[in-house]
């Protein structure tokens, strides 16, 4: 095999994150690519949770898709909500002492969802029993039926660990690892890496250990290996981490100062990571401050960005929402400025752990009147580090602020990727005003941007009004005219300025039957629905737009005027298909069909492949809904 897909579930706190973990760690030690999703409920425990993983052996997987070829389920909510993703011979590995349990005892289940689970057992012949439904996939898809009795394992660890059976539930996340990578012929000292990695006390390793042998040696001798991979033919070293883990270690990279945030999900983690590390000292300090709220924390960033640091805000949707007005304030004020803006499913608080590319428009336009803003859109983790070091040298270079456009699915997608190579990243912190200067213009610029000078180097004054080029409050109109002209000249410089070819990524055929127009988190899908077409003879490009402000109006008003809108398929994670109202604002033109998918799920592959061939039978709006 060169790929392995599988899902993973169970109880939200039930040990499933740190299942995904060690196996995710397992996979990599032993040299394969890894990417790997986790979809959960906002609440804190009980609600059933889920870990969507592409293994490879020659690739750095790209995107997700159905069926898959295992599922480890710590719970019978797992069974019931995944099987109809088996494919056909996949691995179910369950719990055999839930057989008797039925879909109508699974209390934690959304009643939507149950109602339609039992509609399609009655179609089916299933009585509602795990027993009956394993039944039914054995003998309908050749599904080969892992059954271990959890609470016989966890006897046996009880006699052979000395483990109190008061403690031995905990265990049962390794009774997955085991089962998984005995089936995926995972070396066991690779799985020790993965279980040392996780836990950090001896007596629990040794535990975990020892159990998880136990259960590799048990499945294989039943099961085999069936679903080993090829030998990995990725020869770099590998980087191991989420988005939000690689957003933290770039702005590490960029020489950030300062961090502001309040806790919100799923931008938070960012921060908790640069907490983790976070050093105070004369060399190379970052410090991180959990703010009341986030008026305060993009306030804070503002006054220590005024003071010289390098300084970042990092929020969500409602969050940022909050932070609009501060936003305006640095707009007037020319204050650099990074926000690092997790999308998640709104308004409101909608869906607080599922993803969305619903605030492009909201990004681009945020704060009332007008002022020059970088807009960035990350569709892969080596973006977004790469795109979060641009950020901090764009905000200081044209001093404004700049707006990183991540998604929850980049932030908690956990990806195997080559390690950057920081030996050339450079810092540049643009016009500083000279010591000694005899009279400091904080505003006056010959061209567009003007020199910059931390608080206390000069006397200065900022406020929220319009002002002189020293700062003083004037409402005359010559003021407002030429402070107004030489802010908004900036958008020009950096129309000159930012490569083409940093603002937007062109994949596939260079004379495409379809274009695919996107950006964020649909790179993976998108790229690897190019490679699937091409195979069933259709030739497809897929147009990908990494900034928005400035937009890459020549490269894309070229293909759209080569191929005509008809071929045009725009592909987000919205509802308005935001990304081709920019197209349409900067080009003149809109395409004219659309693949959509706003459940808080991420587009699989596969469903995208399917969406494209309706596009080019006639459908003109594809809505994607696939994914529990």
């Amino acid at each position: 095999m060169k790929n392995l897909i599988y899902i993973l579930g169970g109880p939200q706190g039930g040990g499933l994150e740190t299942t995904s973990q060690v196996l995710s760690w397992a996979f990599s030690r032993s040299g394969y690519g890894i990417l790997s999703d986790r979809e959960y409920f906002s609440n804190i425990v009980g609600r059933h949770s889920y870990v969507h993983t592409a293994v490879a052996s020659d690739e750095y997987p790209r995107a997700l898709c159905y069926p898959i070829n295992m599922l480890g389920a710590m719970d019978p909510e797992t069974v019931f909500t995944h099987w109809p993703d088996l494919s056909e011979g996949a691995y179910l590995i369950y719990n055999s002492d839930t057989n008797d349990t039925a879909l109508s005892r699974i209390s934690s289940m959304e009643p939507e969802l149950a109602t339609k689970i039992q509609k399609r057992f009655s179609e089916i012949g299933v009585d509602g029993t795990i027993s009956s439904l394993v039944k039914h996939l054995k003998e309908q898809k050749s599904i080969n039926p892992v059954p271990i009795s959890f609470r016989d394992a966890l006897q046996e660890l009880q006699k052979r660990a000395n483990v109190v059976a008061a403690q031995a539930s905990r265990y049962i996340s390794t009774i997955i690892i085991g089962a998984a990578a005995a089936l995926a012929g995972i070396n066991e000292d690779s799985v020790k890496y993965g279980l040392q990695r996780r836990f950090k006390s001896d007596t629990v390793f040794e535990h975990n250990s020892a159990f998880s042998e136990m259960i590799i040696r048990s499945v294989s001798s039943n099961f085999g290996t069936p679903l080993k991979l090829d030998q990995p033919a990725l020869k770099s070293k590998l980087l191991v981490a989420s988005g939000n883990d690689v957003v933290a270690m770039a702005k590490v990279v960029s020489g950030l100062r300062f961090q502001s945030y309040y806790p919100i999900t799923p931008a938070a983690d960012e921060s908790f990571t640069l907490e983790e590390h976070q050093k105070l000292g004369d060399d190379g300090s970052v410090l991180v401050f959990q703010t009341e709220d986030e008026l305060a924390a993009i306030g804070s960033a503002i006054g220590s960005s005024l003071a010289g640091a390098r300084s970042s805000a990092a929020t969500s949707g409602p969050g940022f929402d909050l932070m609009v007005e501060g936003l305006g304030w640095a707009g007037i004020n020319e204050v650099p400025l990074v926000i690092t803006y997790y999308q998640r499913g709104g308004p409101s608080t909608g869906q607080p752990t599922r993803g969305s590319q619903s605030d492009l428009l909201s990004s681009v336009f945020a704060s009332h009147g007008e002022y020059p803003r970088i807009v960035l859109a990350s569709g892969d983790h080596e973006e977004a580090f790469w795109d979060t070091v641009d950020a901090f040298n764009l905000a200081e270079k044209y001093q404004v602020p700049v707006i990183h456009l991540l998604d929850k699915f980049l932030a908690n997608t956990i990806a195997s990727v080559p390690v950057p190579d920081i030996s050339g990243v450079s810092i540049n912190r643009g016009k500083l005003a000279e010591p000694g200067l005899k009279e400091y213009r904080r505003f006056f610029a010959e061209g567009s941007v003007p020199q910059r000078a931390a608080l206390g180097e000069y006397v200065m004054w900022y406020s929220g009004d319009e002002h002189n080029e020293l700062g003083h409050i004037t409402e005359e109109s010559e003021n407002r005219v030429k402070m107004m002209e030489r802010r908004m000249g900036k958008l020009d410089e950096m129309e000159r300025e930012i490569p083409e070819e940093r603002r937007v990524t062109v994949y596939g055929e260079e004379r495409p039957d379809v274009v695919l127009y996107g950006w964020g988190f649909v790179k993976g899908a998108a790229i690897r629905a190019v490679h699937d077409l091409k195979s069933e003879n259709v030739k497809a490009m897929y147009v990908h737009v990494r900034t928005f402000v400035p937009y890459p109006t020549r490269t894309v008003k070229r293909i759209v005027d080569e191929v005509g809108a008809e071929r045009l398929v725009d592909v987000e994670h919205n509802y308005e298909a935001q990304a081709a109202t920019m197209m349409r604002i900067n080009t003149g033109v809109l395409p004219a069909n659309y693949v959509l998918k706003y459940t808080g799920r991420p587009i699989y592959s596969d469903e995208l492949v399917r969406a494209v061939k309706s596009v080019m039978s006639g459908e003109r709006r594809v809505v994607l809904e696939y994914g529990a």
